[in-house]
């Protein structure tokens, strides 16, 4: 017996890149995968590989950046397939632009294909789940929200993306489902403009490497894990530290400002981290400039 033999399955954004990787990947150990991509042709190619390869697969072009496009494709596949035990929010879109010069409709086709599609489909799959007693909801962030250069759009929609990641694992525990991220790397027709970045054969990074943990977090061998932001691709699985509190200055009558003047700066300001993706020095301490190795 499969893996994940008599499961039923959507992966949004199937029809190229990771998203293909993940259809055929949750298709070669027996689920039977929705796959969605607004492009149809190329939809159906992904369906015809996976049936040509004895699996089971049908197409859906429904778009996730509307809450109708989400209902019609979780719906068909509860309709096609009985059921509907995972949705693996993939599908994204970049509008690459620094901060002064990115434009609303840039920020909101980001934010409405990543942030609201992922509500949506993860709302709505996880209804049906709640009623046929379980599922997974496996979304999709990135390591951009650690703060990525030309990147406010993405950044901020796959920061919020691990956020209700974390929320859902809580929410919806009580009813069986388990909600878990991936954070990939791979190259993509999405990397290709990413500030600074050249296609390079000898760095080519398969998209498929990234599903084998996909797969794996929809079985019921990884039945006790929930909550979780994954790092997979190429040769590493990680697992994404979660945001907490660190070092705390307290004071009994709290704090003013005189007292935040003399003690922050040689309590706390040395513990102060670098930021970004890209870990720059910190920019705004006299003793590390920009540029700085140490």
């Amino acid at each position: 017996m499969a893996l994940l033999d008599g499961k039923a399955g959507v992966v949004t954004g199937g029809g190229r890149g990771i998203g293909r990787g993940h259809c055929e990947e949750l298709a070669s150990h027996g689920m039977a995968v929705v796959v969605n991509d607004v492009d149809p042709e190329v939809a159906e190619e992904v369906v015809k590989a996976i049936t040509g390869a004895g699996g089971t697969a049908v197409a859906s072009s429904d778009s996730v950046g509307t809450r109708e496009g989400c209902q019609a494709l979780i719906d068909l596949c509860a309709k096609e397939f009985g059921r509907v035990d995972a949705v693996v929010n993939n599908a994204g879109i970049v509008r690459d632009r620094s901060l002064l010069k990115m434009t609303d409709e840039e920020f909101e086709a980001v934010y409405t294909i990543h942030v609201k599609g992922t509500f949506w489909c993860g709302q709505i799959g996880a209804q049906r789940m709640r009623e046929q007693g379980g599922g997974v909801i496996i979304n999709t962030t990135s390591g951009a929200q650690m703060g990525n250069f030309g990147q406010t759009n993405y950044a901020g929609a796959k920061g919020a993306i691990a956020a209700m990641t974390y929320t859902w694992a809580g929410e919806l525990a009580r009813y069986g489902i388990r909600v878990n991220a991936v954070a990939p790397m791979a190259t993509t027709r999405m990397t290709e403009n990413l500030p600074g970045q050249k296609p390079d054969p000898s760095n080519f990074l398969d998209p498929r490497l990234n599903s084998p943990m996909v797969a794996y977090l929809c079985s019921d061998e990884a039945a006790w894990i929930t909550g979780q932001v994954l790092a997979v691709g190429g040769n590493r699985v990680g697992i994404t530290v979660q945001p907490r509190y660190g070092d705390t200055m307290y004071r009994d009558g709290g704090w003013s400002v005189d007292a935040i003047r003399e003690l922050f700066p040689r309590t706390l300001g040395g513990k102060l981290e670098d930021f970004g993706l890209t870990k720059q020095p910190y920019p705004f301490r006299p003793d590390r400039p920009v540029g700085s190795k140490d």
